[in-house]
């Protein structure tokens, strides 16, 4: 794994080596996935199931479209207890951390008969997208599921790809009925997105659309943005470790390689304040690429995007961080608690040695859908605040407005809407 220097110029070329992974700059797919939208929200089902059945190799119609109770049943059956005890105890943990977000309708009376306040509502229908084929994401089901039940989604309609046999992998399955989907649609792609976006013959019309994917369903989300929300347009994913001497090499350089097996475009960044520390953990990783399975995409991942950087100073490093603003950001130093004050962006911050980024993934409570591409300095980790409204409420009575109305009347003549100032004062043309 390369060694560099950290400087300001060496932290300029990497953040602009880092985006050009973001999904903003693959303009190359934007036509597909257009007329994949396009044709979805012209064609509905029948174009659902025409891509389908060409990405997929699957036979999906309207009557096998959506996963029946005894698909449940079998998929609890396949699922191994053990696994199941996880998958509960790690729903626990995530229900639990995301209750403390709730926010709650308030009001507030004043003088005069004034009332101002904000109403809290849950969007009515979410839908959620969960990655199938060669990869299965039960942590993501949960992620993405849990915090909308939180926050008191109505209806959660959820779409993931099925194999050619038109089955859904069973431990996404049992991941979504304990997470509490209402509903599983046997779709997956760009042509979910569109369905969800814009509703089917069979497949419900929502108000917003979570959850990871590849490039063609970033894209789709994207394209479908304003006709629904959206949490994120998601690039690959990244890992930031920040240490000092203290730190041990060898756990540093596995939490490293936890995300650049993710996939080639994964970033894995270490900035240290020590040269002992950077070349240990060098050694570290040339040594878990024997023995790993995924070796060959670590190694491309590595090679692409993995950095080794040396600060001259912790508020060096601290610096370039807070500049790379990273998905997920491990502190192992002397007082990593303190460390953390200093930080200003990052998607999630993992603190002492004993905290690695899998135990974000799966299992501590926090969500994992996160901020990636630099996005952390203006965005946040998915959570109940994605799956509510807001609506402002004031309510104002005649000796209140009485006592403002030519103040609000100059400020729409300012503005030169007269209709405005009319509104107000044709309340008072009598008196």
């Amino acid at each position: 794994m390369r060694i560099q220097t950290l400087t300001k110029e060496s932290t300029k070329t990497l953040l602009s080596e880092l985006l050009k992974r973001s999904p903003a700059n693959y303009t190359t797919y934007e036509n597909s996935v257009k007329e994949i939208v396009d044709n979805v929200r012209i064609e509905g089902d029948k174009a659902v199931f025409q891509y389908t059945a060409l990405f997929d190799k699957a036979n999906i119609c309207a009557e096998n479209l959506i996963v029946t109770e005894e698909e449940i049943e079998e998929a609890y059956k396949e699922v191994d207890k053990t696994l199941l005890d996880v998958i509960r105890k790690s729903l626990v943990n995530i229900r639990d951390y995301h209750a403390k977000q709730l926010q709650n309708s308030w009001f507030e009376s004043k003088d005069k008969g004034i009332i101002l306040g904000q109403k809290v509502t849950p969007l009515e229908n979410v839908g959620v997208y969960v990655p199938g084929g060669k990869a299965v994401y039960p942590s993501s089901v949960l992620m993405n599921i849990v915090p909308a039940k939180v926050a008191g989604v109505d209806h959660i309609y959820m779409c993931t790809p099925p194999d050619k046999d038109g089955k859904v992998c069973a431990s996404t399955l049992v991941a979504a009925k304990e997470a509490g989907a209402d509903v599983v649609y046997k779709v997956g792609g760009a042509q979910a997105i569109a369905a969800l976006a814009f509703g089917t013959e069979s497949i419900q019309k929502v108000d917003k659309i979570v959850g990871p994917g590849n490039i063609y369903v970033a894209l789709a989300k994207k394209a479908v943005f304003g006709h629904v929300s959206i949490d994120s347009i998601a690039g690959p994913s990244e890992i930031l470790v920040l240490c000092d001497e203290t730190a041990n090499p060898h756990f540093v350089a596995a939490d490293l390689l936890s995300q650049a097996e993710h996939d080639e475009l994964a970033s894995a960044i270490l900035i240290t304040t020590s040269n002992e520390i950077a070349q240990k953990v060098s050694e570290e990783i040339e040594g878990y690429l024997k023995v790993l399975s995924r070796r060959e995409i670590i190694q491309k991942s590595l090679d692409n995007y993995g950095y080794i950087l040396v600060a001259e100073n912790m508020e060096e490093a601290i610096d370039a961080a807070n500049a790379i603003a990273s998905e997920h950001l491990e502190i192992v130093t002397k007082n990593p608690f303190e460390t953390m004050t200093k930080i200003r962006n990052a998607g999630a911050i993992f603190l002492g040695e004993y905290s690695s980024e899998p135990l974000g993934d799966y299992f501590a409570g926090p969500n994992h859908v996160l901020p990636t591409n630099g996005t952390a300095r203006f965005f946040s980790a998915l959570c109940t605040d994605d799956f509510i409204k807001k609506s402002s409420i004031i309510s104002y009575s005649k000796e209140a407005l009485e006592e403002v109305h030519k103040d609000i009347e100059q400020f729409a003549t300012c503005e030169q809407l007269t209709a405005h100032a009319n509104s107000i004062k044709v309340r008072f043309e009598n008196e």
